[in-house]
């Protein structure tokens, strides 16, 4: 089922953000001077890419769940999902290319 999938697509993109939270603490006591924080930008890229399939598959099949009407709206979660993203992704890159200082 493709609703589902959407589910599992959003738990996996929390689950990856808390990782790379917990990793970024990890990181942040452990890192030497100057090293990059690769794993959490990788962690939270994969969140960012699980909130992008995830809202993908929704806007594609939502019309198998809803009927057509001019009641139909998306509401404020998939706005909240597609906002998501971009600042997921944004953040994993950030994290990527941001080095340790003392």
């Amino acid at each position: 089922e493709w609703l589902q999938s959407v589910q599992a697509m959003m738990i996996l993109s929390i689950i990856f953000s808390v990782l790379s939270l917990f990793l970024f603490f990890c990181q942040l006591f452990t890192l030497t001077k100057g090293g990059r924080f690769y794993i959490t930008g990788i962690f939270q890229i994969l969140a960012g890419l699980c909130v992008m399939s995830g809202a993908a598959i929704f806007t594609v099949r939502h019309t198998d769940w809803h009927q057509a009407s001019e009641n139909t709206s998306y509401g404020f979660a998939y706005i909240l999902a597609w906002l998501a993203f971009p600042l997921a992704l944004a953040s994993g890159i950030v994290y990527v290319i941001l080095r340790k200082r003392e």
